[in-house]
């Protein structure tokens, strides 16, 4: 039985994808139980020479994917999360420290984040005004950085975002829309301050 199959049984049945999800992911504390990220290394993808510093939180399950390329590193204090959608992190790329990465992103080669940086494919929903937003669930679109680019420290990148190859984002920038190859952005929101 492939993974197309088994995703779709869980579709199939509300109460098993429930039982499976309490299994494997703590309710109160929204991240992987103990005993499943103990077996984080069996299904997460490290490639060679690849860092993750001991104070990452690695809220990783083992129903998506988790891959950091070759010489890659995650630095410290931050927080992986692909709960909701695959985090795929290219060769060479440096995620910053305190960074937040919520997928579904893909990272490309030659990527540098700075500090305090936030990436997310996630939004909560919250149009029903007779329910809680809590209890809306969440919509997910995902972002995609490319090769060779600069984020600078604070800056957020929010969903359905592309950032093009070559391509630098000014800290403290709120990226909202996608960004050309070859550009600099800056701002609230962000806007092409110069071609690169």
């Amino acid at each position: 039985m492939n993974s197309e199959e088994i995703r779709k049984r869980f579709k199939e049945s509300p109460k098993l994808k429930n039982f499976v999800d309490w299994l494997i992911m703590n309710q109160v504390q929204t991240r992987p139980r103990w005993y499943i990220r103990m077996l984080a290394p069996l299904y997460q993808h490290r490639g060679r020479h690849s860092v993750i510093h001991r104070s990452v939180r690695m809220d990783t399950p083992p129903y998506r994917k988790f891959s950091l390329g070759d010489y890659s590193v995650v630095e410290s204090f931050s927080c992986i999360n692909n709960a909701v959608g695959d985090v795929l992190i290219g060769d060479h790329t440096r995620i910053g420290l305190h960074n937040t990465i919520i997928g579904p992103v893909r990272i490309g080669d030659n990527v540098n984040l700075a500090q305090g940086i936030t990436v997310t494919a996630l939004n909560h929903n919250f149009n029903d005004p007779c329910k809680r937003i809590d209890e809306q669930g969440v919509s997910t679109s995902a972002v995609n950085i490319g090769n060779d680019i600069w984020i600078g420290a604070n800056a957020v990148i929010l969903p359905g975002v592309s950032i093009g190859n070559h391509s630098v984002v000014a800290a403290g920038a709120v990226v909202t829309k996608d960004v050309p190859a070859h550009t600099l952005v800056a701002g609230v929101p962000a806007k092409v301050i110069k071609e690169i």
